[in-house]
Parts: structure tokens; C-alpha cells; sequence
């Protein structure tokens, strides 16, 4: 059946500024908020956008990822006619493919954009969070009869780590600079486009060469092409968490200022995930927690403040965590402090340990291995 608009979900980067959380997974499939992964945020959108077909283009250690996602079912994406399919680098007579950039990554896998012959191919990143209906972006770009549509929006933090477009008072696109080292404008690209699919077609069947980003290459080259591009303003929050600061201040913001995303608001854009099977939390001490995040079978029996567990974490006697974010299954004894950390799943920290840095640091089993090594030299 004719799509009128099919998703590409890009989740193959490797997120190497994550570094060690992404040593071994995808970026998309880094833990957020206790309860989620960052690919919870694209999947619900598509969801509560009504758009029921999307390509998951995979590269990055996949497997953990595509474990997660499995059918789609907990974001209600199972459905016959349509879901969720991944597509991998695959090797033909032509050679091996693979992706060299997101629209290198495109281009790899039209075939399935045209086996479900869309009118409109919407492009996503699967790794930044925020909460969107795409159907005002969609009926813009419909509206507009544009061939390119870029979703943009205002950030806070530093402007040379985007794409920077700069617009006329109609809001066409007239000038794109990636990352450029003094912004011009203070509008950025979220790495979101909406394709005519003719357009789509026609600038990634040219010869591509080295031109294998849309931010860094299509884009420029579109504009240069005499394509036309309108930006689409996105008002609502936004993060790019291309950093280990940006992670855990994006973590700290569901707990600081719980209004900017509304995670609780179950009518309005719900968030929607893949829960395991735990029972509830339990916390044995009276006035144990402070603005914190307790994910479902954690066990505390020290003290919490403003910080996030995820699933099965258990907190020892005596133990005070502050500032900090505990991935699934992670073990602190007793009589232990943690501080600015970040805890990797499946960590065990012994009793007695005291781990408190000035900058958020990640912390894992090598390092604390690492520590205990040094203090027995």
C-alpha cells in the first residue's frame, strides 16, 4: 500500500564522544532517565504522529539496539502493512555496502523507500531528545510545496556544534554552514528533513562522490542546485547529546525542571518504552530520597539526591549518591559515596568505596578495578 510519508530512522553512528557508555552499543540505545533509551524519543514520535512505516538504518553495533526494538510492539509499530524494518549493510555483486554518512546511509537503502513509494520520506536521527507531533512539520511542507523542508530550532548551548541556516522572512533556507566555527544565525538544524521523494531521488542519484553527509554535503549542494528549502521552527525542548555533559544534563533536567519535557503527562505526546519485569521499588529509610528518579526494582537502603536509577540498582546501608546517574543493575555496598558520577550497567561497587569528582566523570567496572589497583600500589 502507497505511504504518504515514510520515516528513515538513522541510528548506526557510533556516538564516540559518549565514550565508554557507546564502547559497546549504539548511541540510540544509551539509557535515559532511569526507565528509557534515547531511541524511546523518535519511536513514540512516529507513534503519536500517526506515522506507521519506518526503515531503521543500523551499522554501529546493532545488536542490543535491534534486541530492544525487536517488532515495535511496545511502541504499537507491529503492524502488518507497514512497522518497523531494520536495514543493515549488506554485501552484492557491486561490493559491500557500507554507510559512509547519513545520506550515504540513505542512498544505500532506497530500494525500500521505493518499494513503499511515499509521496514524502521524513529523515530522523534516532539519538536527541524531545517530544514532537511531525504532522505540523509535514503539513507545512506540504502546504509550502517546498522539495526540502529542515526542522530547526534555537540552542542554548554552543552554536558551532550544528548546522546553521539562515533564512528569509518567508523562512526559506538562504545560506547552510555545518558547524561553522562563528554562527551566523541563531538557527540550527535538529537533523530532521522532509524529502519530496522525487526531489530525494534525484539529488541522491547524482554523482556523489565524497558527498556522503546532508548536513555537510545534500544540503549545501541543494541550495547551490537551486532546490528549494523552507525551515521548519520547532519551539518545544530539544537536546543533542552528543557529549558526556550534555547526557547528564539533559538526565538532570527530568529532575530539575520536570515541566520542560512533561515525561508525566500520559495524554499529551506520551512517552512510550520497553519495561522489563521488575517489582516496585523499595525504600527502606525514612527520608532517604530528594528529588531523584527511582526506576522499578531498586532496592535503597542509603540516601538519594538528585540523582536517576535505573532498573535493579541496589543502594547499601549508610550509602549517599548525589548528583548522579546509576545505569541498570548497578551494585553499591554499603557505607559508600557517589558523587558527579555516571554509573555504567552492571557495575559493583564494594563497600567502603568513596568515587566523587568536580566534573561528571562515567565510572564502570575497569575503572573501578582501575582505582582499586592504584590504591593497592
Amino acid at each position: 500500500m502507497r505511504k504518504d510519508c515514510l520515516a528513515m530512522v538513522l541510528v548506526g553512528g557510533r556516538g564516540s564522544r559518549l565514550d565508554p557508555i557507546t564502547q559497546h552499543t549504539a548511541k540510540p540505545a544509551v539509557p535515559f532517565g532511569g526507565k528509557y533509551k534515547l531511541i524511546d524519543f523518535v519511536l513514540s514520535n512516529l507513534t503519536n504522529s500517526g506515522i506507521d512505516t519506518a526503515g531503521i538504518i543500523t551499522q554501529y553495533e546493532p545488536h542490543a539496539l535491534m534486541r530492544y526494538i525487536e517488532h515495535g510492539a511496545s511502541w504499537d509499530l507491529d503492524i502488518i502493512d507497514g512497522g518497523v524494518q531494520f536495514l543493515t549493510p549488506y554485501t552484492s555483486k557491486s561490493g559491500d555496502h557500507w554507510q559512509k554518512g547519513t545520506a550515504h546511509a540513505i542512498r544505500q537503502h532506497f530500494h525500500f523507500i521505493e518499494q513503499n513509494a511515499p509521496d514524502h520520506v521524513i529523515i530522523l536521527p534516532g539519538d536527541h531528545i524531545y517530544k514532537m507531533d511531525y504532522n505540523d512539520m509535514i503539513t507545512a511542507h506540504k502546504d509550502s510545496g517546498t522539495d526540502i523542508t529542515i526542522g530547526v530550532f534555537e540552542p542554548h548551548d554552543d552554536r558551532s556544534r550544528y548546522g546553521i541556516l539562515s533564512t528569509d522572512e518567508k523562512g526559506y533556507v538562504k545560506a547552510f554552514e555545518e558547524k561553522p566555527p562563528y554562527p551566523k544565525s541563531p538557527l540550527a538544524s535538529m537533523g530532521i528533513y522532509i524529502f519530496k521523494l522525487r526531489a530525494l531521488k534525484r539529488i541522491l542519484s547524482d554523482d556523489l562522490k565524497e558527498q556522503f553527509d546532508f548536513g555537510k554535503d545534500i544540503i549545501p549542494k541543494a541550495l547551490k542546485a537551486n532546490y528549494q528549502l523552507k525551515a521548519f521552527k520547532f519551539d518545544g525542548y530539544f537536546r543533542d547529546v552528543g557529549t558526556i555533559e550534555s547526557l547528564y544534563q539533559a538526565n538532570m533536567d527530568l529532575i530539575l525542571h520536570p515541566e520542560y519535557l512533561k515525561l508525566s503527562d500520559e495524554k499529551h505526546l506520551p512517552l512510550y518504552t520497553k519495561a522489563g519485569d521488575f517489582p516496585p521499588h523499595h525504600i527502606r529509610r525514612r527520608n532517604a530520597v530528594k528529588d531523584a528518579l527511582i526506576s522499578d526494582g531498586c532496592q535503597i537502603l542509603g540516601a538519594i539526591t538528585r540523582s536517576i536509577l535505573s532498573p535493579n540498582v541496589s543502594v547499601g546501608l549508610d550509602s549517599l549518591i548525589k548528583d548522579s546517574i546509576l545505569h541498570e543493575n548497578v551494585i553499591v555496598g554499603d557505607n559508600c559515596t557517589l558523587k558527579n558520577v555516571i554509573v555504567m550497567a552492571d557495575t559493583v561497587i564494594m563497600k567502603g568505596t568513596d568515587i566523587v569528582f568536580d566534573d561528571v566523570t562515567v565510572v564502570n567496572n575497569e575503572m573501578i578495578w582501575a582505582l582499586g589497583a592504584d590504591s593497592d600500589a
